[in-house]
């Protein structure tokens, strides 16, 4: 199997999530970050509960096409599981993380992985694109855009938003999710999250979702996002929603 000499945010939630599609530098990487922070595992888990609750829902109101940004290592509950019915396009930038989800995905005719940038759905291969979210711009789809927010401005994230939401056709969903502060009372793990993070408050979650209308569930931390059980005593570190474009 391909190995890496860098760290991956994706391959250390699988790893964090149980998964089996990591690699010692990553695990490395998790363990030193614990170290600054404390155990992530539950977070994380947390975070895939709120993506499965979201996704269900979306497959629930007859949407069954998924574009997935940042979509890290397909596995441990990820849409294509949660919706078996369902086609789904991954998209990643990074080109190790990219080929690993196509290795997983190879014996799969309902996902796919490709190389996609979220700030530019033109990056993604428009075979792709057609061939797993079919009637892409002509019929409702899913997009998830998780793990995203925190690495983009404030102009580029709203910006990136407001394309999406151009794209994509009346009655589709946005799934997404926003870093909190919390991060801020452990400075030694926010460092190693690199000059890009950015935390925001959670009054300024709304502005950025622009034309995009929260269901009525609205912006919450995402353990408390329709919960199907009793949420974790856990930190509010992400806030999660999920979103509509109304229907012509």
């Amino acid at each position: 199997m391909e190995e890496a000499d860098q760290p991956s945010t994706a391959r250390m939630i699988d790893f964090w999530l149980g998964g089996e599609h990591h690699f010692p530098v990553d695990v490395a990487a998790a363990r030193a970050f614990e170290g600054a922070y404390g155990p992530c595992a539950p977070l994380f888990r947390q975070m895939r509960g709120f993506l499965g609750r979201a996704v269900r829902a979306i497959a629930a109101a007859g949407v069954d096409g998924f574009l997935v940004f940042g979509a890290g290592v397909p596995t441990r509950g990820n849409v294509h599981e949660v919706a078996p019915e369902a086609t789904v396009l991954y998209t990643d930038v990074d080109p190790v993380t990219i080929r690993l989800g196509q290795r997983i995905l190879a014996g799969s005719d309902r996902a796919g992985y490709g190389f996609g940038d979220a700030t530019d759905v033109g990056t993604i291969d428009p075979a792709l694109l057609h061939r797993f979210v079919p009637g892409w711009g002509r019929r409702p789809v899913g997009v998830v855009f998780l793990g995203l927010a925190a690495f983009l401005d404030d102009a580029t994230l709203a910006g990136t938003l407001d394309e999406l939401y151009a794209a994509v056709a009346p009655g589709s969903f946005l799934a997404v999710d926003f870093d909190s502060e919390e991060l801020a009372a452990h400075p030694q793990a926010l460092a190693m999250m690199g000059p890009a993070f950015r935390m925001r408050p959670p009054a300024a979650f709304a502005p950025l979702l622009g034309r995009w209308t929260p269901t009525d569930d609205g912006i919450v931390p995402v353990q408390h996002w329709r919960p199907e059980e009793p949420p974790a005593d856990l930190p509010d570190a992400f806030y999660g929603a999920l979103a509509t474009k109304s229907a012509a």
